[in-house]
């Protein structure tokens, strides 16, 4: 009785399922003696490992360990400060099964990198003689990019941090032409593997990263070089959110500054026991903050506006010691063109310099400037949060950050649903999908954000889904970046909540815009400037019906159960609303601009 109570709106399949597993148990039980005193021979290992720095081991290991009551409030830092790149250090082994990559059979393409949700599969290309020393069991293969000819690649897997979640097998394209069951990465069974591939990590990470600047941040095949600075996050197995967050660390990860909405997000990415977001081996990486549901986004404009005063206040600064620090220096300094990795790194040289010179000028204005002359290298916000912070109570905040005009990146990671506190409806959640709150399936239709920021015509808007194209996720991450103004990115993001086997959210993303239920689409207003459309649609029209997409998640087919009625109205009315916000779309897309100067449609 408990068990249908609990599970009758899953569908009968479910109880089923439970009902199997109880009587398998009670089948399955006998008595375990216990002695008295412990006789095993095998020691648990440490929370962490010894050779990790001394803040993790002697503060975060205790309070991975539960003993975080025993720890004095002078182990705190004093500004509330943490140190990031700690859930390296956990080492949670919890897959059963991690993917083996065969060498031979690898195209190289870079996609299941790119859809890792915690970062534990990765790629490299260097010069041959690295292998020297080289683990026995360690693989490679000649390297297939022009720029990094007789150059080796490898691809690894750090098998204790891994979660099994099989989405890089399922994203992986390379077929063995003998047997079509057979991948470039396969499944394998953890515990056999995980000393050698250990060592193999471990020296994989001491290869050298590959030089940016050789590097297309449009490709995927080359988005896989770029070292993730979000990693081995305590998500969810095969979360639909994270792989978005690890794709900005890799491209803007050194120089990005995040305000984060309490939720799923800030739960996988805060910073007790440890934290996912790193630093790379300049020290260089992502500062992080979280901040509440209804003031987020305010939060994040907060970081905006105060780099922009201080980036203000540096710039004056330079010209009043114009002299000393020498012309040159100062006009390059300020005037530099930042939009590419290499000239990032060209101006943070100058910075150097600047700061060196500053050290021998004996001024306030020389103390002031040396202390923020960091800001002189651009840095971007991102204001990151689910759709219950962005479609609903953070909505005002949301609203009145995309009317400032500011230059804040946004990022809503949707679930449809309020994930993190049990599965609530949110504005998001769309017609027909039962959620707490909507038991008997959501009524009326998925507001929808990004039309109501198209509205504004200076905000660039973005719809993507990375398991229904990974170019258009990353070509519009890239240019939401640049875009100097308010960017927006609504991200489909596959989760358990949704009743799916979490090994095939990709393929429910690739459903998703198949059926036209979540087309994509890029919003840029710089093209209406110059004369074009700014809206791109980047997704066929609807070739598959509603009902091959959402039937394949708990979500909509608990209704089919339970009121199958009301299911059939519900689906109805839920293909009509694809059916009309395409047809909007295309028209909005069919419109022609004239380079008038108005921006307006013509």
């Amino acid at each position: 009785r408990a068990i249908e109570k609990t599970y009758g709106k899953r569908g009968a399949a479910v109880v089923a399922q439970n009902f199997a597993a109880v009587d398998a148990t009670l089948a399955h039980l006998y008595e375990v003696p216990v002695p008295l005193m412990a006789s095993s021979a095998i020691a648990i290992k440490p929370p962490v490992p010894i050779y990790a720095p001394a803040f993790v081991r002697d503060v975060t290991a205790k309070m991975i360990a539960g003993e975080g009551d025993a720890l004095p409030v002078s182990a705190m830092p004093v500004d509330g400060t943490y140190p990031t790149g700690t859930a390296q250090w956990e080492k949670r082994n919890i897959a059963l099964e991690i993917p083996v990559w065969d060498e031979d059979l690898c195209i190289q393409c870079g996609k299941c990198v790119l859809v890792c949700p915690h970062a534990v599969i990765r790629a490299k290309v260097y010069e041959r003689a690295h292998l020297a020393d080289a683990p026995e069991t360690f693989k490679s293969s000649s390297a297939r990019w022009r720029q990094f000819k007789d150059f080796e690649y490898t691809l690894q897997v750090a098998p204790e941090d891994c979660t099994g979640c099989a989405l890089c097998v399922e994203a992986c394209p390379a077929v063995s032409k003998s047997n079509n069951l057979v991948k470039a990465l396969m499944m394998r069974e953890q515990l056999p593997l995980r000393e050698s591939e250990a060592r193999n990590w471990d020296f994989f990470l001491d290869l050298p990263e590959a030089d940016r600047a050789n590097l297309n941040p449009l490709a995927v095949k080359d988005t896989q070089l770029l070292q993730p600075l979000f990693e081995f996050s305590g998500a969810c197995q095969g979360c639909g959110e994270t792989p978005y967050l690890k794709l900005i660390s890799q491209l803007y990860g050194d120089r990005a500054i995040i305000a984060n909405a309490t939720g799923c997000s800030s739960i996988y990415g805060g910073n007790l026991p440890t934290t996912p977001w790193a630093q790379n081996k300049a020290g260089r990486g992502p500062a992080w903050s979280n901040s509440l549901f209804e003031d987020n986004a305010e939060f994040g404009l907060g970081m905006r506006l105060t780099l922009d005063k201080q980036l203000e206040f540096a710039r004056e600064l330079v010209g009043r010691l114009r002299g000393m620090i020498g012309a040159d220096l100062a006009a390059s300094i300020v005037g530099a063109d930042q939009s590419s990795d290499a000239l990032i790194e060209a101006q943070r040289e100058r910075v150097v310099l600047l700061k060196e010179r500053l050290r021998e000028i004996p001024s306030v204005d020389a103390k002031n400037l040396a202390s923020i002359a960091d800001v002189l290298v651009d840095k971007l916000v991102w204001i990151v949060g689910g759709d219950g912070w962005a479609y609903d109570i953070g909505y005002g905040g949301l609203d009145h950050v995309l009317a400032s005009g500011r230059n804040v990146n946004i990022l809503v990671l949707d679930t449809e649903v309020y994930s993190n506190t049990g599965g609530q409806m949110s504005k998001s959640t769309p017609r027909g999908a039962v959620a707490e709150f909507a038991a008997g399936g959501k009524a009326r239709p998925k507001k929808d954000l990004a039309r109501l920021a198209m509205t504004y015509g200076n905000i660039y808007v973005a719809r993507i889904a990375m398991g229904a194209s990974d170019t258009q996720t990353i070509r519009a991450i890239v240019e939401a970046a640049k875009y100097n103004g308010p960017s927006l990115i609504i991200a489909y993001s596959h989760c358990i909540a949704h009743g799916i086997n979490m090994t095939k959210g990709m393929e429910q993303q690739k459903l998703a815009t198949a059926t036209g239920y979540w087309p994509l689409f890029r919003y840029n207003p710089d093209l209406a400037a110059a004369g074009r459309n700014p809206l791109q649609l980047d997704s066929k029209p609807p070739a598959l019906p509603l009902e091959a997409y959402i039937y394949n998640e708990t979500r909509y087919k608990a209704l089919t159960q339970s009121d199958p009625d009301i299911a059939r109205r519900l689906l109805i009315e839920a293909q009509a609303d694809v059916n009309k916000e395409w047809q909007a779309l295309e028209q909005l897309a069919a419109m022609r601009y004239a380079p008038d100067g108005d921006g307006g449609p013509h």
